[in-house]
């Protein structure tokens, strides 16, 4: 209830809760005043299928106390955790504070395990059997969400099995880009480049670069006006690590392939980011994911070591 814009919500689930628990209690004893009149035969005179009569019977017991129990126990819940609004409760509850506390209890008890790897380099861990096992649970709960169970990707959230990196594929870059994230923003170019039918050309030279179907003619007359492009990608398209911009000379396309998505591209840009997991995440368990995540491309093969353990963490390659 912390996430409350204003008070204005916070009073209006603070009321709309109350007032729920004071009509039951009204209801109960409206029902508990109110006496239908019956027949002699203790019925109310409403007849069902010819002949099924209703009895002007009163409540059980039982089920009279029950529901006072319910009501005295929502309000009693109510004074102990949160629930009305933004108030806390008196019993110091909260969601963040049981986290934090598994999390600490996980951490202590999981750090014998990741002290095995907080010296070893990344390359020795991609190699332990162990290691492996741990980054491929970290990698299922955590990161196959947006880069798939085999780690292959899909549009918009980079194959991490190959070797194509926006920012590079060292195991220190796949660390830094682990801790710090990314963020990758190309703006709008079509002004920059002319008309729309000059962004035509130019998006069938990208496709000429990596020897995709393309028209040539077109392609031949977007070469000159690529240069609004070069800045960031590069004389010939071949992309430029230090600024995370894509190799277009390749086949690799990570938001959409053919004329149609490179002309989107040019004339809206594109936003992607990978959250940071600096604080989130302590420095053995960011080289752990880093040495899961560079062997996908470099194919270590495991070697021999005890049965793994279990975590969870989350790693990703450049956006």
């Amino acid at each position: 209830m912390s996430d409350f814009i204003n008070h204005f919500w916070s009073g209006y689930v603070a009321v709309v809760s109350l007032l729920s628990i004071a009509a039951c209690v009204l209801l109960l004893w409206l029902t508990a005043r109110k006496r239908v009149a019956s027949d002699a035969d203790n019925t109310t005179g409403h007849v069902w299928d010819g002949d099924l009569r209703e009895a002007n019977n009163p409540l059980p017991l039982w089920w009279v106390g029950l529901f006072v129990l319910t009501i005295v126990f929502g309000l009693g819940y109510l004074a102990i955790f949160p629930g009305l609004g933004s108030y806390p409760g008196n019993s110091g509850w909260s969601s963040r504070t049981e986290y934090d506390a598994e999390v600490a209890t996980a951490t202590r008890e999981l750090g014998p395990v990741y002290e095995r790897f907080a010296a070893m380099p990344v390359e020795d861990i991609a190699r332990d059997a162990q290691a492996k096992g741990i980054g491929e649970r970290l990698f299922m709960n955590n990161c196959a969400q947006c880069h798939g169970s085999d780690a292959r990707g899909n549009k918009g959230f980079p194959n991490l099995t190959d070797n194509d990196w926006l920012h590079g594929g060292t195991p220190e870059k796949i660390v830094e880009t682990i801790t710090k994230g990314r963020t990758a923003t190309m703006p709008p170019m079509a002004a920059a480049v002319g008309t729309q039918d000059d962004v035509k050309n130019v998006a069938n030279y990208v496709l000429s670069l990596s020897g995709e179907p393309h028209d040539s003619l077109r392609a031949g007359l977007g070469k000159s006006k690529f240069t609004a492009c070069a800045a960031c990608h590069g004389i010939g398209g071949v992309g430029n690590q230090a600024m995370g911009a894509p190799n277009l000379s390749d086949k690799i396309w990570l938001h959409g392939y053919g004329e149609g998505a490179i002309v989107q591209m040019i004339n809206e840009g594109k936003h992607n980011e990978m959250p940071a997991q600096q604080g989130r995440l302590t420095e053995a368990q960011i080289k752990l994911l880093a040495s899961y995540v560079w062997g996908f491309s470099n194919n270590q093969p495991p070697a021999a070591s005890p049965v793994a353990a279990t975590s969870a963490a989350p790693a990703a390659k450049s956006p």
